[in-house]
This record gives C-alpha cells, structure tokens and sequence, in this order.
C-alpha cells in the first residue's frame, strides 16, 4: 500500500514550506535518498568508470553497471538493451539518426499521432529532410486517445515506423500499446514508444508489451535531470552503427580505421553522466519500495477527485479521458493558462501553463495553451483543495 503522503512529503526537500506542487509531468520533486545518492557518488565515492584499475574506479564501475541492470529489470529488459543518454529526446534522436538513418529510405513512411510531444515528432521531421521518408500522423478519439481502428486503417507496407506516447502528456491518455505493437508488426514496422509519463505510474515490460524501442527521462522518474535511457531489442542495437564518436565507444583505433564496441557501449561516447546514474538507481529503489500499482491507484483517484470538481464548475474545460494518468490538462473560461498560474503561484500552487511542448495538439484542441495540474506520488487532497481555491481566486480576479 501506498504510505501516507503527507508522511512521502518528508522526503522530498523540495517541498518544504507547504508549497503545493502539481506540475510533476514536467519534472519530479526528488526524495532525500536520491539527493543523498549523488552526494555520496559527486564525494566520497567518485572516481571514473570503465577505466581505472584503482580500487574506487572499479568499485564505482559495478555500481554504474548494477544500476544499468536495475534500469533493465524495471522495464522488464536487459541489460545489454539498456543506453543510457542525456534524456528521452536525445533516445529518440539517436534512434531517428542511427536506426533511421541505416534503415529508412525515400519513400519509406512513419506513423505519428496528433498527441505527440515535439521531441517525438521533430527528430522525424529531421529525418524526413534528410533522407526523403513521409509522416503520417493518426489521429485522436473523442477522448483523447490515439485512434488505433484509424492506425490500423491508415497502415501500409510502406511504414517502416510507428513512433506514439505511451502516456500523453497533455492528456494523460495511456496507449493500448500491445496492440499498436500488433498492428505495426502486421506491416512489417517497428514500434517505438515515448515511455516519459508511463514509467513513473504504470507498471512497464517492454517484453510483454512487445515494443522495439522505448525511451525515458530519469528526471520524470524522481531521479537526476540530465540523464534518460533507450530499450532496444539486442538485434536492432547490434545492427544500428554509433552516432557519437569518441572514447568509451570503440574497440581499437587507427588512422586507418576504427572499429567499434558492442552496444550498449557503442552509444555511449565519453565520460558518462555517472554521478546521474547512480541517482537514477536510487529512485528506482524509491519508487519500488512504494509500488507502481499503489502509485497508479494514488493519482488515479486524486484524478477523480479533480476531476469531479472540475466538472462542477460550469466555465471550466477539461480536455483527455475521465482516467487519464496522472495528469489533469484544463481551460478557465476567459482567462489564458499563464494568468491561470500566476495567481496559483501568488497562492502556493504550482501548475504548468502552456502548448507542453505538443503544439499539433493545442491547434487540435482549438486553444493557444492550457493550464495543467499533473500529480505525483507525493501529492495528496490538500494540493486539490489549493488548487481549486486558486481557481475560485482567480475567477473573482476576473471576474
């Protein structure tokens, strides 16, 4: 069971003073195990990885390499399928750049959704003017939802790629992902899923849900920003060629040639971010302690509550699906998003206001930007209660 959070907001310094955090989708408040964690490897602990045969550096080295399995257990992978990257985007760029590159062709096609987050569309675009392959872009449900039955009309032999959310999020709807990884496989396409929302509240096996690559950002998960990891089947990542060169990523060098190590290796060019990942093991250790499931059933019903109360306030807009994830994405009739959460700030409120980095989906929804409300495992129904005074507060402002 999840403990109490007024109990979980101890651990977390960031939310001292009473402040009431609800923009968690941009990034995790992190706990005081996670913080510690990286003093302890910036300090006591640090040495370089990988290439010292000094006692710290290879005792620094199993820790970087357990963290890198405990990273493939939590999704359900291994751990020669885990790269660890600057973040989500950077995952998806080398993949757009490595795999794309190699793999696609002119006249090749992808499939996006209007739901996509810009670091899942603009690595795409990239492509497409460098290489020559189209886009298409699946449709919503009424909801809020990608539209699978559209998916799977809209899918030919021609798409090579299906690249959605796993969460969105501005909607925080989930994706039935076994069966979009279904209906790019019967083409003959490849399934990547943006797993930066999905990670920190739904339980997550790349296995089970038979994707081809997933990514995410640490920084979403509680742990250090800087730092995100890509799943790809062993396969794909022995057959796609480095897309940074430097130390760390090869196996000998001439002037002659080169020839490169076996991923995961392979991708990780330079000095890593060690210090970040050790912190990432941290939080994964944090969350496990906790459970996925009792963190899913947490902010689902600090959803609920939201929104119930949403609905009875009759100039309000909420956009997405009665159970979305997580995250709650609304409109205050006659006040823009910013104006919104600038009063929430002046109350102790801390919403996210603004496109959210998926402008296709603000020009679906018809509005500039919208404010939103995104919980973690923290948060409790006294972030609720302020947020709606807030609200209310901010309607009489206006009038």
């Amino acid at each position: 069971m999840l403990m109490s959070p007024v109990s979980l907001r101890a651990d977390f310094p960031g939310l001292a003073g009473g402040w009431h955090y609800l923009d968690t989708a941009a990034t995790a408040q992190k706990p005081q195990a996670v913080i510690d964690a990286t003093v302890h490897a910036m300090g006591r602990d640090y040495a370089t990885v990988h290439r010292g045969v000094y006692a710290r550096s290879a005792e620094m080295t199993l820790a970087f390499e357990a963290a890198r399995r405990k990273v493939a257990r939590f999704i359900g992978g291994r751990e020669d399928e885990i790269v660890f990257t600057r973040g989500a985007t950077e995952a998806i760029n080398l993949v757009a750049h490595s795999w794309g590159g190699t793999s696609l062709k002119a006249g090749d096609r992808i499939l996006l959704s209007t739901l996509e987050h810009h670091s899942n569309i603009v690595p795409w675009q990239l492509l497409r003017d460098r290489v020559g392959v189209e886009i298409d872009v699946c449709p919503l449900t009424a909801d809020g939802r990608i539209d699978l039955d559209a998916a799977e009309r809209m899918l030919t032999q021609a798409h090579k790629l299906v690249a959605f959310a796993h969460v969105s999020n501005v909607l925080g709807s989930t994706l039935d992902a076994k069966r979009a990884a279904d209906l790019a496989h019967s083409v003959g396409a490849m399934l990547l899923l943006d797993g930066c929302q999905a990670v920190p509240r739904l339980p997550v096996n790349v296995t089970a849900l038979d994707c081809d690559f997933y990514v995410f950002s640490a920084h979403k998960l509680y742990g250090p920003t800087g730092l995100g990891a890509l799943w790809a089947r062993a396969e794909i990542l022995e057959a796609m060629p480095p897309w940074h060169g430097g130390g760390a990523m090869i196996d000998r060098v001439t002037f002659a040639r080169t020839t490169y190590a076996p991923p995961p290796a392979r991708f990780e060019a330079g000095t890593p971010a060690i210090v970040e990942v050790i912190g990432l093991a941290a939080a994964i250790d944090y969350v496990e302690a906790i459970g996925i499931p009792a963190i899913m059933a947490h902010e689902a019903a600090l959803v609920r509550q939201l929104g119930v109360a949403l609905a009875a306030l009759n100039n309000v807009t909420v956009f997405g699906p009665e159970d979305s994830a997580g995250i709650v994405s609304f409109a205050l009739d006659g006040v823009h998003p910013h104006d919104l959460a600038t009063i929430l700030d002046e109350e102790g409120v801390a919403i996210r206001a603004g496109h959210h980095c998926a402008q296709p989906l603000m020009d679906h929804l018809g509005v500039p930007a919208t404010a939103r409300a995104s919980f973690g495992l923290y948060n409790d129904e006294s972030d609720i209660a302020a947020l709606l005074r807030g609200i209310e507060r901010t309607k009489r402002i206006f009038g």
